[in-house]
């Protein structure tokens, strides 16, 4: 049995004919930076737009 609230309407991300689409970032939720040996990472984490809160990402 599904759970509806986990369904996320396709006319409103608008797929392209190959199946695919483009995210759309909508806010930056943290900041980090990692030191590495020789360098510093910094990285952001992302909430994108048609995905939920837990699903954000962290990008360099």
């Amino acid at each position: 049995m599904g759970d509806p609230s986990l369904i996320i309407p396709t006319e409103n991300i608008g797929i392209k004919d190959n199946l695919s689409y483009e995210e759309i970032s909508v806010q930056i939720l943290d900041r980090q930076v990692r030191k590495l040996r020789t360098k510093e990472v910094a990285s952001v984490k992302v909430f994108w737009m048609n995905q939920f809160v837990e699903e954000a990402t962290w990008e360099a």
